[in-house]
């Protein structure tokens, strides 16, 4: 969030408003404005089971922006310098924006003009064709799909660009297909320091029998494979053109971008310029209508937030792809429709949570009680409104295929906290006034709404301590597990629209680990058994309803989080910058189908 650069699948709490960067957001589109009430019936859409696209449906062109011209330079504000410009790298919202531009994949999810997704053939004919229930999938090449260079992308490329992710430098991207490949969370022992000594991943893992085709063997079916390939994470390199960790600085696009030699300054900017190379006949998802995207770095929200609202001079040509609008200027986008016009909003795939310490806090009758008393409204608040989020009731967002409404602790009816109840289950465990540790980072955000925390579970009977932890570590710090607090926010957002990217790394048990994602300690045996049945279900709608289930069970018998509030977004861009649309995929504003107006 407002400190630093998130993964697609940790928010931390730090701020939204200030600027979660995320990789999943509902769309309101350019016709809406900030805070629309439809934008639930947007996330339904979302939710809805998005389909593996056939041949026909991956066959490009994409169809035309409406009134879209081509020319014109598009400015971009950006608070954060882009860390990574290596696909295998990228795992992060702002990067992830930038990669639709530079890099293509094998699969991608295609945004129509309707607003409907499908996962289709990127470099790929379709989204893949699976066979061997679900442990084999196989993948041909599309014709005329070039690198910037000319060199024609080969499945060689393509099997360089999956074996490099198993080298120790490739740190900071996604890890699904690789664990997957390998049946092991330590998958780098299948190809130890990747393909750089002439080693390959068995013929009976990755096989490429000619230039056009791709198979993966997996050990396990595997349902959500043209999901995860779609990831930035896996867009494709150029084996000849790799350079190891130098690739992080000058890659070699496949998209209709490319990095202007030079122009990467860090801090400071990058300038993308058309790549001649590309062939739009072989797209079906993007556009190449902007000369140039003059990408500037080190702008605040506050500021670019200021300037877009100005739309004045080159404001009228900018956007940020990145930056959300400042919660204190929130009202004003929402009550002045000429701003609001120029605004997309929606929700992000986010749900923010209390994390109850497993080992510290045994008893249940002890959670609930500090779930009855924690003020939601509080922690909403202090993100903005309109705009910046709504309460949760369950863990799951309602961007994701099989959400429903819950709230089984009451905190959609009583957000400001139900203090006699919690009194209550406190007196009946025969704990009033047991001491409690509660942590939080130091941004603007939890600090604002952790006083009305502290005072609400004081006035429900415990003794609280309050630590301030520096946000820049945070999760380093929540992430031990010896930690010694009994109760912490976090957040956690899925990677694509299914559940399987959420409650597999948050409530697996067998996954706590210093560094690890499940913040609670929480580890239920039959919770990691139902894990491990669900994600073998090649039924996606099947699936997505037997997690949303696990979700609601866990959340009502066991208790190890409780949920805050969703996260939502607004995004601003200038009067003379047309199609802009948010990608639910990539929680952004779309830059693939953005042009300048005449």
């Amino acid at each position: 969030m407002s400190n630093v650069r998130m993964r697609r699948a940790r928010a931390t709490v730090v701020a939204l408003a200030a600027g979660a960067m995320v990789l999943t957001a509902c769309s309101s589109g350019a016709t809406k404005g900030a805070g629309d009430d439809d934008a639930r019936k947007n996330a339904e859409k979302q939710r809805a089971q998005i389909t593996y696209g056939d041949a026909a449906a991956s066959k490009g062109p994409a169809e035309a922006v409406p009134g879209a011209a081509p020319g014109g330079t598009i400015k971009v504000y950006q608070r954060d310098t882009y860390a990574h410009l290596d696909p295998a790298q990228i795992y992060v919202s702002d990067q992830g924006t930038l990669s639709t531009l530079l890099f293509r994949r094998l699969t991608n999810f295609h945004l129509d003009n309707k607003g409907k997704y499908t996962v289709v053939g990127d470099l790929a004919t379709d989204s893949g064709q699976k066979s061997d229930g679900g442990k084999t999938w196989t993948y041909k090449l599309k014709d005329g799909i070039k690198f910037e260079d000319g060199k024609p992308i080969t499945s060689a490329d393509i099997r360089h660009t999956f074996e490099r992710t198993f080298a120790d430098f490739i740190s900071s991207g996604p890890t699904y297909v690789q664990r997957w490949l390998a049946d092991s969370a330590d998958y780098r022992k299948l190809l130890k320091g990747g393909p750089y000594d002439g080693k390959h991943l068995p013929k009976d893992v990755l096989d490429t029998p000619d230039d056009k085709t791709i198979v993966f063997h997996f050990k396990k079916p595997v349902g959500d494979l043209p999901y995860a390939l779609a990831m930035a994470g896996y867009g494709a390199v150029e084996k000849s053109k790799d350079t190891k960790e130098k690739y992080d600085k000058a890659p070699v696009a496949s998209g209709p971008y490319k990095i202007q030699p030079g122009s990467f300054k860090n801090g400071k900017g990058i300038t993308l310029v058309k790549n001649a190379k590309w062939d739009p006949n072989t797209d079906i998802s993007r556009h190449q209508y902007v000369d140039k995207f003059d990408i500037q770095f080190s702008v605040a929200f506050a500021d670019s937030t200021q300037r877009l609202m100005a739309d004045n001079s080159d404001n009228q040509t900018a956007v940020s792809f990145n930056n959300q609008v400042d919660a204190a200027s929130m009202q004003q986008v929402a009550n002045d429709p000429k701003i609001k016009a120029r605004s997309t909003s929606g929700y992000q795939p986010y749900v923010g949570v209390m994390n109850f310490n497993m080992r510290r806090l045994k008893d249940k009758k002890i959670r609930e009680a500090i779930a009855y008393a924690l003020p939601t409204q509080a922690v909403l608040d202090a993100y903005g409104t309109p705009g910046g989020g709504e309460l949760a009731g369950s863990y799951i967002s309602p961007t994701l295929t099989g959400f429903k409404d819950i709230d089984p602790y009451g905190k959609l009816k009583k957000p400001l906290g139900d203090i006699e109840k919690a009194k209550k289950l406190l007196k009946d465990a025969g704990k009033t006034g047991m001491k409690l540790t509660y942590a939080h980072n130091t941004a603007t955000e939890p600090s604002k709404y952790s006083v009305a925390v502290v005072d609400n579970l004081k006035k429900a009977g415990f003794d609280v301590q309050s630590k301030e932890l520096p946000s820049d570590t945070y999760y380093d710090i929540i992430g031990k597990t010896d930690n010694k607090f009994d109760i912490y926010p976090s957040a956690w957002g899925a990677d694509w629209p299914s559940a399987l990217t959420v409650l597999p790394p948050v409530y697996d048990g067998r996954q706590i680990q210093d560094g690890g994602t499940n913040y609670s300690l929480y580890n239920n045996p039959a919770t990691n058994k139902e894990i491990d049945r669900i994600e073998q279900e090649t039924d996606q709608k099947k699936a997505a309803d037997d997690w949303f289930a696990l979700g609601e069970k866990i959340l009502k018998n066991d208790l190890p989080q409780i949920p805050t509030f969703y996260y939502k977004q607004i995004q601003l861009h200038g009067s003379k910058v047309g199609g802009v649309v948010n990608n639910d995929v990539i929680s952004s504003v779309d830059p693939t189908k953005m042009y300048v107006k005449k």
